[in-house]
């Protein structure tokens, strides 16, 4: 037996290797989506593939839909036209609803209808007035109250009637006022008059009078401005014009000059008289604290303070001085006590019902020197207090003294 040859198994007993066989062999090499789609592009062959992947892709979602549509919402019966025919031709019963009970609505309550909203007239826009017209004083009007009406400043009215409104506090009920159109003066015309004179009196132009329309004035028919064909006693508006209030005050009354008051009633002191100086600080004159209605206004020449209050209410020395006059006055001040400060200041103390006081006596601030009344051009228990100054005229009072 030959040692050098191989063993020799017998076939059943030898190892089966054929798995490892096959596991040395070498594999079969596998290509992947991307070799393959780069080999179709290669080829040319790529927009085919794309349009047929396309149409499968659309044919897949059609077919998706039609089942998703069968499947979910196309379960119910469907009537053919003959059935449908046949149901609607079928007569049926029809339900009987019972209308509800009317009940009449309670008048008091309800109302019915429509309600008109809008008003039938026509407004129409205001015209300017060009006439004069007049205006009936009415009980509790004022000065005031009627410029208010009609769009007027007061002192127009005052300019437009001066011999029936000498004093804005005259004002009684059925006097009867011009009143002008527009704010200005009424003048009548007087011989002798110049239209260049009487424009400049009251401030405007020739021509200003001239153009108004409630004139009837032209500058062919008007002429010679220095003698205009106008006729006496025409009465002719002047638009804008301001005109001068009649002057009812009297005059300064200084201890140095107590007879300047001579001609104004028989109140006034004629002699020189010395005495209290006052401290130029003033307090109030009366017992009451309210103004009655007139305050300090030139619009109306009203150049002082009406303190309301009753008859015998106390009326007191505002500062130290002299009285200058005391007793009754004639322009409408009624019973009046005026005093000299000394100190270029004097004070008026108007419409009086009694005094405690006579002329060059010497009084001291906060004295009862009256009584409140109502004397003289009055409409009701006041008191009228001036105020004066040497330096600054007549000032309003409550600029100086507080209730």
């Amino acid at each position: 037996m030959n040692d050098s040859s191989e063993t020799k198994f017998p076939i059943s007993d030898q190892p089966d290797n054929s798995e490892e066989i096959f596991d040395t062999l070498p594999a079969k090499p596998r290509r992947s989506v991307v070799e393959i789609w780069d080999r179709i592009v290669h080829l040319g062959f790529a927009e085919i593939v794309l349009r047929i992947g396309a149409g499968l892709a659309s044919i897949a979602l059609i077919l998706m839909v039609v089942w998703v549509m069968d499947t979910f919402y196309l379960k119910g019966e469907v009537k053919s036209p003959q059935t449908s025919a046949v149901v609607a031709a079928a007569p049926t019963s029809t339900p009987v609803i019972k209308p509800p009970m009317f009940e009449p609505p309670d008048p008091v309550v309800h109302t019915r209808g429509i309600f008109r909203t809008i008003q039938l007239h026509t407004t129409l826009p205001s015209r300017p007035r060009f006439e004069m017209t007049t205006y009936t004083v009415q009980k509790g009007d004022t000065i005031y109250d009627i410029a208010e009406r009609f769009d007027l400043n007061p002192s127009s009215l005052m300019w437009s009637n001066p011999t029936k409104i000498p004093d804005a506090k005259l004002i009684k009920p059925g006097l009867e006022l011009d009143i002008p159109p527009v704010d200005g003066v009424v003048y009548e015309w007087h011989e002798g008059d110049g239209l260049n004179g009487v424009s400049e009196f009251f401030k405007v132009t020739p021509e200003d009078i001239i153009n108004w329309p409630g004139n009837n004035l032209t500058p062919e028919g008007v002429g010679d401005l220095t003698n205009p064909n106008i006729e006496p006693g025409t009465m002719i508006f002047v638009p804008g014009g301001k005109g001068q209030f009649i002057n009812w005050t009297i005059p300064n009354i200084s201890r140095a000059n107590p007879a300047a008051a001579k001609t104004v009633g028989p109140g006034y002191c004629g002699t020189v008289y010395d005495g209290s100086v006052g401290s130029s600080t003033f307090i109030w004159p009366a017992a009451t604290t309210y103004i009655s209605g007139y305050t300090y206004d030139p619009d109306i020449n009203h150049l002082a303070i009406d303190i309301g209050g009753s008859v015998g209410v106390g009326i007191y020395a505002a500062d130290h001085g002299v009285v200058v006059y005391a007793g009754w006055n004639d322009f409408g001040y009624g019973y009046l006590i005026v005093i000299d400060h000394g100190t270029g200041w004097q004070t008026y103390y108007a419409h009086l019902s009694s005094l405690n006081v006579g002329c060059g006596q010497s009084v001291t601030q906060g004295d009862l020197i009256g009584l409140m009344g109502s004397t003289g051009n009055s409409s009701g228990p006041h008191l009228h207090f001036e105020m004066r100054s040497d330096l600054y005229g007549k000032v309003n009072p409550l600029n100086f003294v507080s209730p």
